[in-house]
């Protein structure tokens, strides 16, 4: 997911300030609802419970206002409000709050997700912004990138090679369907640590190092291809569950090296 050489260094600050400028914008909207008792989410599904509020549609407004000024010929697919047609070869997948349930829990797990495709050649750049605790992970581009405050430091995925070693992360329990979670049991069961509930944040574990696997399934093309983007700039691999390219979303798993990937497919696909 890099086409960094075939682009100026004028075009890549642009978009990396746009996408730090979308970034921003986001966070103003979003942090005074987060933990607020005025926050009222909506249930967007009428078969289980998919919320969204205002923050999510807030948000992705003030993202796209922001990107026009800076960029106006790009496109845009959010969450919220879909598919807005442009005239140059980028579009931009957003979702204002990967996370929601998380987000009206009050649990800082959830994040504002950004990427950047390029026509010929996918996905190219992306971050991971959790406002609350003030982190954000930038991959592609050239960056592989944790930043908070004045911190910063080079992201890499750890060398893990070992399921019995690994530390795996889903988002729910129950993933996908009965065959889907029985799938996802031979990889838990011979994994040394499960965790779920992180939804967008556990990719960014997975690209600090410190956590080695994620593994869901039902994702969308904006739940994935900037946490892609952030885990192959720190050196992991991302794929669906037959080992293609995961930038439509679908079933995927995120793992710290191409071995650890391997042996997580097989017990996947056994």
């Amino acid at each position: 997911m890099s086409d960094s050489q075939s682009l100026t260094a004028a075009e890549t600050k642009s978009i990396i300030d746009t996408a730090n400028a979308m970034a921003d914008a986001a966070r103003e909207v979003i942090l005074p609802r987060f933990r607020s008792n005025s926050l009222v989410p909506e249930n967007k599904s009428l078969h289980s419970f998919d919320p969204v509020t205002d923050a999510d549609k807030d948000a992705e407004k003030v993202m796209i206002s922001e990107l026009k000024k800076r960029r106006p010929t790009d496109g845009v697919f959010g969450e919220e409000f879909g598919e807005l047609n442009g005239e140059s070869l980028y579009r931009w997948v957003l979702d204002p709050i990967d996370g929601t349930r998380a987000f009206i829990a009050g649990a800082p797990t959830w994040g504002v997700l950004i990427s950047l495709e390029k026509i010929g050649a996918g996905p190219i750049f992306g971050i991971i912004d959790q406002p609350y605790i003030g982190e954000r992970f930038f991959g592609g581009l050239g960056l592989a990138e944790y930043k908070k405050c004045d911190e910063s430091i080079k992201l890499k995925t750890s060398n893990v090679e070992e399921i019995e070693n690994a530390i795996l992360l889903s988002t729910f329990p129950e993933i996908g369907t009965e065959k889907d979670r029985k799938a996802f049991e031979r990889v838990s069961k011979y994994a040394k640590l499960t965790r779920y509930g992180l939804d967008c944040y556990g990719y960014a574990l997975v690209a600090m190092g410190t956590a080695d696997l994620v593994i869901e399934a039902g994702l969308s093309i904006y739940d994935i291809q900037a946490p892609a983007c952030v885990i192959e700039a720190a050196g992991g691999v991302v794929t669906n569950w037959d080992g293609k390219p995961a930038s439509n979303g679908g079933h995927i798993i995120a793992a710290s090296n191409e071995k650890l990937h391997k042996k997580a497919l097989e017990q996947l696909n056994s």
